[in-house]
């Protein structure tokens, strides 16, 4: 290119004709350009070879031929490096329409025409008219002098293209003069006796061809026409020196059919030799039945099975490797050589290839239609001798038979394009499924009987070579529109996508590649005893008589003597060291070859003829047909791989790899889909950039990146295969209908159903009562469930297993490893499935579901992990551990903070659960009415929190399986969450208790002097006293949220690693006690407490929050028993009521209690520790022993005494409170404020039950809970009026929804009495000590709301004197309007409660 760029624009000597003919006719020497590396050097060499020794090649003629046969394959090369550089063109070009002068705007954007369409296209349409004559000035003056002043730059955009124009000519002169030499001089051209020579000389023929006619898709006339009009105005309107030879060639070859018949007219009887001679093997390679019946690609006779190799017919078995080229050479031979179909033999090998064929591939994706040219440039001329025959047919008798031939001709013409149409694929499946059938017997046979490979090697060439052949045809013709010959529209072909014999024949093709590179090593060993044993024959063929005879000249008698020697020195196949054997048989090669030009020449004095006569009479095989056979077994010692390539390979299929993903993704997973099969779709991907074309850089490393998207893009649709075959198990109507399972109450329903039916049909299962009956899998009408989960657990398996033991697959300096790949995928996808099972369409999921749906996942990854050498179960768990632990890995098993800025790296999934949980169990964000019932162990709402009810989502079995889902790292987290939240209304109280503080200080004094008024006047000036309640109500939720957390972690704790649960709870036990702690102490605690071990859940837990915040840390904290009795005094009371399905309030006081107890329990340790502190740094600054203090001070007698003494302090002036306020116009809130003492006293291990007895008389509480438990258990008794008795509210009892798993303890329905939960004489409401949960509590629910009725106009007495009436606000309890029950007891008591201090 450089030369051509100094030649155009200068004026010096190289711009003469003589010039440029000089350079044409250099020799092969000048096509250096368009050659690999390797034959450019070797051209080179030749080359110098030939200048020296020139003499010595003039008086061996037999040698001056010996080298046309590389010049033949030197041209083919050229021809491929031609196209190459006009493929590129169009590239640029956007793929433009130069026959119908169609251009985009992106081919004047290209940057190789000046951006002048109209100028540049009326050129192109006035071709071959010269410029001067078509008076641009008139047409567009302006655009004309834009070229005349970028005239330069044009030129030298234009320079290479034009440069390709000239090479295009002196191709066609070279070309052409060697076809005629070979076709004048070359004795014979048949298959069976020079098929090496013969297949040289037809592949510089097609190439020829193909060259010429890909030719006209490039705007020829356009390039020479711009570039002369440019040279012209740059140049004094002087046209360039090689314009008019240019504008002759292009004008002979328009279009290129017509110079193509006019070219090689010279050479059509010789085509037509070839043509016939190559027609019984078309016509087999179209016979699938024969191919079949007879075992052509069998490696044993299908009619004699002890025959293991194919002797009846190994030489046509082994040309069925050159059908693909023998169909090209009759598709391209007939076009262009027309006269040759009037041959009587003609007509039926084209039909049989037209038929079958609707395009013609001439460069890689570029393709003319095969019919279309037929008709236009084939049919004229059979019709003008069929013209002729019929005027001639009265003078002589063959042109009556012409006559008859051509009107066929005419005929299978006109009729074969609406064949192909209908048939082509038709055709072609069927002969994609015999070689889908053959080539995997052959996989099978040659795996178990690998010792036969070798011997039948060229069998297995055939073999690749036709089912390459179909693939290519299939992705060829794939998205093709022909028109039919009789009408103008044009139809697509009809092209299945979804055609599964594709990815059969793909794996078996790359199954059988495999097993000849596994035993390579003996393919070549049989191949080198071949030869050896070829030697000898030689030899012997020698010294026959009849070669003697001939006395053969001393070139050929020294190539004779070359090629014995060449296989005696071949080295002998010895032990089984046979692939380190390295042995170049490529001069064994050229010397036949030679040999070959020589005999088969018409100038020799002894050809091929002589050479047959002389050897036949030995009754063995001729010299020729030795030699012929040495030479292809050679090229299975050192080019087997290249052999390989070439009948295997498939690197053409990436200019159709688009198409090729599409297929793949349409019949990987479809109904006949295999999964062993993307190894072979992949492995096709390594031989991509192969097919980029050297002369052009670029192409390198587009093909290659090409190479490794259409990897990736297959290695996405696999991947998203096996996610979608694990999903399809991971559903409900996968192995979710496995594990469905009736609830009681629909067992129950089964059952009596199924016994009603007296005699079932056999044919049918019916559904009964909305359940079906046993064994309805079994019938076949209900079993494609059952057979949809086989199909997918054995894809699924099969997947596993073949990207398991799939080899990386190579792509330039790209390695794709598919067992990471399938690892990362199902490790990937079970992430996105944990996420998405963590919601629901409506909340959160529940965890017992979640964790359900994570064990059938996990169980589908097992099942594949049986079939992968890898431990995905740990990967599982990792992944489970990250989403479960807030922060970074490093800081797992470290007890250090990690940084806030860094805890969001993991734990989505953990984080997303505590934050439901935090959001509307604790904080109750949504409003639903949370409430913890102390009974059941579990929260209630009102009304469902998202999709559930809070019951569903908080008992035990829940928070268990919260537990075992994320471990001990989630429940961390979720008890860090609830500890700043806590510690935040600490913060809370102690603010509200130092802003109040003298007011406080004030009320205390008086409730120890029993000034009641100035008492009850500090409180009510206590400023927001109802909002600090209600931070300690949320507090005491959070106290009793956690507790359930740690006895779920210790329940699950206990099942799965008792020995560790044990050995907490025992090492609990013989903790020393001491103030201060040491750190180990405090962490073992710390344990025991997150696992329900410890004896005192709340207080210890509210001490861990006190000193990480540093609370309790003055004198203020000594006010808050006076402080909480203060709560006695607030509104709250008034709209609560006790219920005893719960064992709780209704606005959820009885929280408070937890809240009080832990708080008091949990400030008065911190005190201590803090006091002990003090003391022990006072003592040592004073150089005294601390031995003295160490053993008067016992810290835990100290600390429990100290809490005792503040929680009587409490309760005393509670109590007081409480029975001070209680007057007959407001008693409301008396019966509640007395069961919270009850409760709290119940809850806190520091205050004895007694300790309530001096200030309320249990026969006070005991006549209450005798009125709840023997009262109507629907009413509460916050709306009671004076004449009405306590009772229960079961508005919060939730309905027993669908698939729950909530415990609903004794009871069938929300509606159901609790009268019957408790033992008349309890005194503890929830003690496990004290009440019995019975079986029937429907029965007895009913009983007592018939009771109810009675109790109504019964005698109201009782321990508490009612005498005015009050309207108590209904709270979230209520009921309904109905008036309430009365108390059934009398009015006089034991005790009369006016004014008590």
């Amino acid at each position: 290119m450089a030369n051509s760029r100094q030649y155009y624009p200068s004026q010096d000597e190289s711009t003469s004709p003589t010039s440029v003919r000089s350079r044409e006719w250099e020799g092969p020497s000048r096509w250096t350009e368009y050659l690999g590396p390797e034959m450019a050097a070797s051209v080179s060499s030749r080359s110098s070879k030939h200048t020296s020794s020139d003499g010595h090649v003039q008086s061996s003629g037999g040698s001056t031929k010996a080298l046309n046969i590389q010049w033949v394959v030197q041209m083919i090369e050229v021809a491929e490096g031609l196209m190459a550089k006009m493929y590129r063109l169009n590239q640029i070009l956007e793929y433009p329409d130069p026959v119908g002068h169609v251009f985009s705007e992106a081919f004047w954007k290209a940057g190789v025409f000046p951006n002048q369409p109209r100028i540049c296209t009326l050129l192109s349409k006035k071709f071959p008219e010269h410029f001067s004559k078509l008076q641009l000035e008139r047409i567009d003056k302006f655009s004309l002098d834009s070229l005349h002043d970028g005239a330069e730059l044009h030129l030298q955009s234009l320079e290479p293209w034009i440069q390709l124009l000239l090479d295009l000519m002196a191709f066609r002169e070279q070309a052409l003069r060697l076809i005629l030499d070979l076709s004048s001089t070359v004795i014979t051209l048949l298959p069976h006796q020079n098929s090496l020579i013969l297949h040289a000389f037809m592949d510089l023929f097609c190439a020829f061809v193909r060259v010429n006619l890909f030719a006209e898709k490039i705007p020829r006339k356009m390039l020479l026409q711009v570039y002369n009009l440019l040279h012209a105005l740059s140049r004094n309107d002087r046209d360039c020196d090689f314009y008019h030879r240019l504008v002759q060639f292009i004008d002979s070859y328009d279009p290129p059919l017509k110079g193509l018949q006019e070219d090689l007219n010279f050479v059509s009887p010789r085509i037509g030799e070839v043509l016939e001679a190559v027609g019984p093997s078309i016509f087999l390679s179209a016979d699938t039945r024969k191919l079949r019946n007879e075992g052509f690609l069998s490696p044993y006779h299908p009619r004699y099975p002890d025959i293991l190799t194919n002797s009846a017919h190994p030489m046509r078995a082994q040309d069925l490797a050159n059908v693909t080229s023998y169909r090209e050479w009759v598709l391209l031979g007939y076009l262009v050589c027309p006269d040759e179909l009037l041959r009587v033999t003609s007509i039926d090998i084209a039909l049989v290839v037209l038929k079958e064929n609707l395009v013609v591939t001439l460069f890689r994706d570029e393709y003319i239609l095969l019919h279309e040219d037929y008709q236009l440039y084939v049919l004229p001329r059979v019709l003008e001798s069929k013209k002729m025959a019929k005027s001639g047919r009265t003078k002589q008798k063959e042109a009556d038979l012409e006559y008859s031939v051509a009107k066929q001709v005419e005929k299978m013409i006109s009729e074969v394009h609406e064949q192909a149409l209908q048939l082509c694929d038709t055709i072609h499946r069927e002969r994609r499924i015999l070689l889908k059938q053959e080539i995997g017997r052959m996989v099978l046979f040659f795996t178990d009987q690998p010792s036969l490979l070798a011997p039948n090697i060229q069998m297995v060439f055939s073999a690749l070579a036709l089912a390459q052949s179909e693939v290519l045809w299939y992705f060829q013709h794939a998205g093709i529109a022909s028109s039919r010959s009789k009408a103008a529209r044009v139809i697509p072909v009809d092209i299945d996508p979804n055609d599964p014999t594709i990815g059969f024949l793909l794996d078996g093709m790359d199954r059988l590649c495999c097993l000849v590179r596994k035993y390579i090593a003996a393919v070549r060993g049989y191949a080198l005893s071949y030869l050896s044993s070829s030697a000898g024959r030689i030899r012997y063929l020698m010294g026959t008589p009849g070669i003697v005879a001939l006395d053969l000249d001393p070139t050929l008698k020294g190539l004779f003597q070359h090629i014995v020697h060449h296989l005696e020195t071949i080295p002998k196949p010895q032990g089984e060291n046979i692939s380190a054997i390295t042995c170049d048989l490529s001069e064994f090669r050229k010397d036949w070859l030679s040999i070959l030009m020589i005999v088969t020449s018409s100038r020799s004095s002894i050809n091929i003829r002589h050479l047959e006569k002389a050897t036949v009479s030995t009754g063995k095989e001729g010299l020729l047909s030795e030699g012929n056979a040495a030479y292809n077994w050679s090229r299975c010692v050192d080019e087997l791989e290249s052999q390989l390539s070439k009948h295997g390979s498939l690197k053409k299929l990436y200019f159709y790899h688009q198409h090729l993903t599409t297929v793949f993704r349409n019949t990987m997973f479809g109904p006949e889909g295999r999964p062993q099969h993307c190894c072979a779709w992949l492995s096709v991907a390594s031989s991509f950039p192969e097919c980029a074309s050297l002369i052009i850089p670029e192409e390198v490393t587009k093909f290659g990146r090409d190479a490794v998207l259409y990897v990736e893009s297959l290695i996405e649709s696999i991947m998203g295969g096996l996610e979608g075959l694990i999903n399809i198990l991971d559903s409900e109507g996968g192995f979710g209908a496995l594990e469905s399972q009736l609830l009681p109450e629909q067992a129950a329903a089964y059952l009596n159903n199924a016994s009603r039916i007296s005699a079932p049909s056999m044919k049918s299962p019916r559904v009964v009562g909305g359940f079906t009956l046993p064994g309805h899998e079994s019938y076949p009408e209900n079993n494609k469930s059952i057979k949809m989960l086989e199909a997918a657990i054995q894809r699924l398996t099969n997947l596993c297993s073949v990207l398991n033991d799939m080899e990386p697959i190579c792509v330039i300096n790209h390695v794709f490893v598919l067992r990471e790949y399938m690892r990362e995928c199902i490790l990937g996808n079970f992430k996105r499935r944990l996420h998405t099972a963590l919601q629901t369409d409506s909340d959160l999921q529940r965890p017992s579901v979640l964790e359900s749906l994570i064990k059938r996942h996990m169980s589908i990854v097992h099942l594949a992990e049986q079939h992968v050498s890898m431990d995905l179960t740990q990967g599982i768990r990792e992944i489970l551990l990250t989403e479960a632990f807030s922060g970074p890995v490093s800081c797992l098993h470290s007890f250090e903070k990690p940084a806030e800025q860094q805890q969001q790296n993991t734990g989505s999934a953990v984080e997303v659960v505590c934050n439901w949980y935090m959001d509307n169990i604790i904080k109750d964000v949504s409003g639903a009415g949370i409430l913890f019932a102390p009974r059941h162990r579990y929260f209630k709402s009102t009304r469902p929190v998202g999709g559930y009810f809070a019951e569903s989502v908080t008992d035990l079995k829940e928070l268990q399986a919260f537990v075992r889902i994320f471990g001990g790292y989630g429940v961390d987290r979720l008890d860090k969450m609830m500890k700043v939240h806590t510690a935040a209304l600490v913060n809370c109280i102690e603010t509200s208790l130092r802003a109040n503080r003298e007011l406080i200080e004030t009320a205390a004094a008086s409730m120890h002097s029993g000034d009641r008024g100035e008492r009850d006047a500090s409180v009510r000036q206590i400023v927001d006293l109802d909002t600090v309640i209600g931070f300690c109500i949320e507090a005491g939720q959070a106290l009793a949220f956690d507790e359930l957390l740690a006895e779920a972690s210790g329940a699950v704790l206990e099942d799965n690693a008792s020995l560790i649960h044990s050995m907490i709870s025992g090492i609990v036990e013989h903790i020393p006690e001491e103030i201060p702690e040491k750190k180990e102490i405090r962490r073992i605690k710390g344990v025991a407490n997150g696992t329900g071990v410890a004896g005192d859940h709340d207080s210890e837990w509210v001490r861990l929050i006190l000193e990480e915040i540093g609370g309790a840390n003055d004198n203020s904290w000594s006010l808050l028993p006076y402080f909480f009795a203060s709560f006695m005094t607030s509104t709250a009371w008034n709209s609560t009521g006790f219920n005893i399905e719960t064992g709780g309030f209704s606005n959820n006081i009885h929280c408070l209690a937890r809240c009080i107890s832990a708080v008091i329990a949990g400030s008065e340790y911190v005190r201590l520790q803090r006091e002990y502190q003090q003391q022990h740094e006072s003592l040592s600054n004073r150089h005294h022993s601390s031995e003295n203090l160490d053993s008067e001070f016992q810290p835990r007698v100290t600390a429990e005494a100290s809490i005792k003494s503040a929680m009587l302090l409490f309760v005393k002036f509670a109590a007081s409170i409480v029975l001070d306020s209680w007057s007959e116009a407001n008693r409301s809130h008396l019966v509640a404020k007395l069961i919270f003492l009850d409760q709290l006293c119940e809850i806190s291990p520091y205050l004895p039950r007694s300790s309530l007895e001096s200030h309320v008389p249990y026969a006070i509480l005991r006549s209450i809970y005798t009125q709840y438990f023997s009262n109507t258990p629907s009413t509460p008794l916050s709306t009671a009026s004076p004449y009405h008795s306590p009772s229960v509210s079961l508005i919060h009892a939730s309905p027993t929804m669908k698939n729950a798993t909530t415990p609903q303890r004794g009871s069938g329905s929300s509606g159901a009495a609790d009268s019957g939960y408790f033992k008349g004489s309890s005194s503890s409401l929830y003690g496990h000590d004290h009440y019995n949960e019975p079986e029937t509590g429907t029965s007895r629910s009913s009983e007592n709301n018939n009771n109810s009725k009675q109790r109504g106009s019964s005698r109201r007495s009782g321990p508490l004197d009612y005498s005015s009436s009050h309207k108590g606000g209904s709270g979230s309890n209520s009921t309904g309007p109905s008036p309430l029950p009365r108390f059934a007891v009398s009015r006089s008591g034991p005790i009369s409660y006016k004014q008590h201090n």
